[in-house]
Parts: structure tokens; C-alpha cells; sequence
């Protein structure tokens, strides 16, 4: 494949909306040392800035903390047991927040610190919280850096690699491109190292059994990711609508050698998040409530528009913020969406301007009962 061929597949880093970066231990970390590869995160700043002025947001997710903490903490390169990860991801962590925020408030961007754990990206209540963290941050101009919190973690409840936290993360924000920056230039038939033979892999748009038993473990001693991640990582990520690149960042500027052709491989997904989010919302089974609207919402919501609490008439059932709801207007079904509110809140706001929300509830929520992002109609369903 040449390299107009692979610089013309970087239009999907170009053109995202939103843009997750996930930045692996052996890059950020030199193994020997144990020390920040410094002259390197400062190219990839720039790269992230660069995104940022053209308009995308931009979130990282950072390996490193571990592998900072382990010289500090006197631990050589044997395996560590958990509590003792967790002892050199704390002290690696504040380490690695000073850095990126050195580095990215040089480029006068605001930069936010948020750790998760398994449970954060599974658990519905915990989701949702750090997702409209995140998306506030996002609308700030700020970029979250995140990592997977290991010092509070255990060995059933972590990821324990941030190639498939990263994917969750791209999964939470809707965001339209995963770029995996790790050691390796991309996927190939087999590992490369010990196939001659092994054929390069540029792009994948279904990922097979086939394809799978082609992973293989971590390709350093540093990073506790390898291949079978990034391909379980790329099974989440294109549910989501999400598409993915394995990019070998052993190079400056590594978002820009991937636009400029440098050779990669993409998982490429066939819808677009937005899409991927409305199928999942339509094809509810059983929605947990009901939202009954007068005609002017309605109308408001054929033209595209989120529902707002002034045109609710009234709510019934049990749901909780989250849960997918039934739109009720003139006696029928119109809609459905994610509720923005629980049912005793969104009883509370029926009717009411989104200003009194605050005043009604007795914080400041968001303006819409339901977004439009989260909001499917009946029309959209036979489509």
C-alpha cells in the first residue's frame, strides 16, 4: 500500500470530532532508565495541540504511572505483585499529572487529571457520572488525561492494560477515532519478530476468529499491554462506531507521521457513534418509563430538537437517570430516549422552564429532560 493510500485513511484521525489518544508505557517511559522520554511527549504536545486549533477535543489516555513509580520506589523489572503496583502507580501518578500538565499548559491548554477503574466504566450510575465529566471538560476546551486509578483497583475489577480502557473511554464519549500509540507499526498475520514471513495488515473491517488468533502478548517489558489487547480493544471500539488505529509512535510527532502517510492499521467502523447509540436506544425491549408531551414538544422533536421540561405533561413508572424511556404525544408512542433526570426529578420539573430546574430539584442539571443525541424517533426506528 502506498503512502497516499495510508494518508488518505488519516482523514479519519483528521476529521473526528472527537479524538481519544492512547499513549503507551514504552513510549512515555524508557525502560532502562525509568525515566519520562521527555523530548518525545513535548512532539506529541504539539500534535495534540495542533488538533485542538483545528477544532477536534481531544482526550488522552496515559499509560506510565507504574512504570514511572517503579525507580522511585527501588523495584527492579521483575513482576511486581498488585499491592505493589498500587504503591508505584501512586507514587508514578503525580509524576505523570506534572508532566502532561507542564507540557500541555505550555501550549496554553487546560488540562484535567480523571483516574477510572473497571467499575466506573461498567456500573450504570458511576458511567454516567464520569461520562458527563468528561463531556463537560471537553466542552470547556480542556483534555482529560486518564488513567486507570490502580491504586485502588483489585485484581478482579481492573482492566489491568489502558488499550481496552481506552476503547471504553472512546465508547463513554462517543468519540469517532481511537489512535493506539504503542510499540509496533500495526497488526500483522502473525508476529513479526518471529515469522519472517508475516504480512502487514492495513486495514479491518470485521474482526474474525481468525484475525484474533493472530494477537499476540506484550511486545515489551515495559508495558503490560500487547496485541490481544488492541484487538479486544478494537472490538469495542467498533460497536461504538468508533474507528481505531494501531500506530507505532517510535518516532516525533506521531499524529502527524500517521497523517502524512506513515504506515498503520485501521479498524474502520461502519456507522458513526451517534448512529451506534440510537440502534442501542431503539432496540430497548422494555423502556423503565414514560414520558407524556403536549403537541408543541412534539413538534419540537420532529425538527431535531431536544426534549425540554416545559413540554412535559406528566411522567409514570420508576426510571432513574440513564434509563431508556417511551415518548407519549396524542396517545401514541413517538420516541424514545435516555432520561436526563430520575422519574421523581423529571415529575418535579414537568412543565417548568429549564432556568427553575435548579430551584425544583435542588441542583443545577442539565437544561434537557432528554438530549437529542439520546433521543431516537419512531421514524428513525423504521428507517
Amino acid at each position: 500500500m502506498s503512502q497516499a493510500e495510508f494518508r488518505s485513511r488519516a482523514r479519519r484521525l483528521r476529521d473526528a470530532r472527537r479524538l481519544v489518544v492512547k499513549v503507551g508505557s514504552a513510549l512515555l517511559v524508557d525502560a532502562k532508565s525509568g525515566r519520562l522520554n521527555r523530548a518525545w511527549l513535548e512532539s506529541l504536545a504539539d500534535d495534540l495541540a495542533r488538533a485542538t486549533r483545528r477544532g477536534q477535543q481531544v482526550i488522552v489516555v496515559s499509560s506510565g504511572a507504574i512504570a514511572m513509580g517503579r525507580r522511585h520506589l527501588g523495584f527492579a523489572n521483575e513482576r511486581l505483585r498488585l499491592e505493589e503496583s498500587q504503591a508505584a502507580a501512586a507514587v508514578g501518578q503525580i509524576r505523570l499529572a506534572h508532566a502532561w500538565q507542564e507540557l500541555l499548559e505550555a501550549r496554553k491548554l487546560a488540562v484535567a487529571q480523571v483516574l477510572l477503574t473497571f467499575e466506573d466504566t461498567e456500573e450504570r450510575q458511576r458511567y454516567l457520572n464520569a461520562r458527563a465529566t468528561v463531556n463537560t471538560l471537553l466542552s470547556l476546551g480542556a483534555i482529560p488525561v486518564i488513567n486507570e486509578n490502580d491504586t485502588v483497583a483489585t485484581a478482579e475489577i481492573r482492566y489491568g492494560d489502558n488499550d481496552r480502557l481506552a476503547a471504553r473511554v472512546a465508547q463513554m464519549a462517543s468519540a469517532e477515532c481511537l489512535v493506539l500509540l504503542s510499540d509496533i507499526d500495526g497488526l500483522y498475520s502473525a508476529d513479526p519478530k518471529v515469522d519472517p514471513a508475516a504480512t502487514f495488515i492495513p486495514e479491518v473491517r470485521e474482526i474474525t476468529l481468525q484475525l484474533e488468533s493472530t494477537a499476540t502478548g506484550p511486545v515489551s517489558g515495559v508495558g503490560s499491554g500487547g496485541m490481544s489487547t488492541k484487538v479486544a480493544a478494537a472490538r469495542i471500539a467498533l460497536a461504538a462506531g468508533c474507528s481505531l488505529c494501531i500506530a507505532s509512535g517510535h518516532r516525533q510527532n506521531p499524529l502527524k507521521a500517521i497523517e502524512e502517510g506513515e504506515r498503520c492499521t485501521w479498524f474502520v467502523a461502519e456507522a458513526t457513534p451517534v448512529a451506534v447509540r440510537k440502534q442501542w436506544i431503539a432496540g430497548t425491549l422494555k423502556p423503565r418509563g414514560r414520558i407524556f408531551i403536549d403537541a408543541g414538544a412534539a413538534a419540537a422533536l420532529g425538527r431535531g430538537k431536544s426534549l425540554l421540561p416545559a413540554g412535559v405533561a406528566r411522567v409514570s413508572g420508576g426510571f432513574e437517570r440513564g434509563d431508556t424511556v417511551s415518548i407519549i404525544a396524542a396517545g401514541r408512542e413517538i420516541g424514545r430516549g435516555l432520561a436526563g433526570y430520575s422519574a421523581a426529578d423529571a415529575a418535579r420539573i414537568a412543565g417548568h422552564r429549564s432556568a427553575d430546574i435548579e430551584a425544583l430539584v435542588g441542583f443545577r442539571g442539565r437544561e434537557e429532560l432528554i438530549h437529542r443525541d439520546d433521543l431516537v424517533m419512531l421514524r428513525e426506528r423504521a428507517e
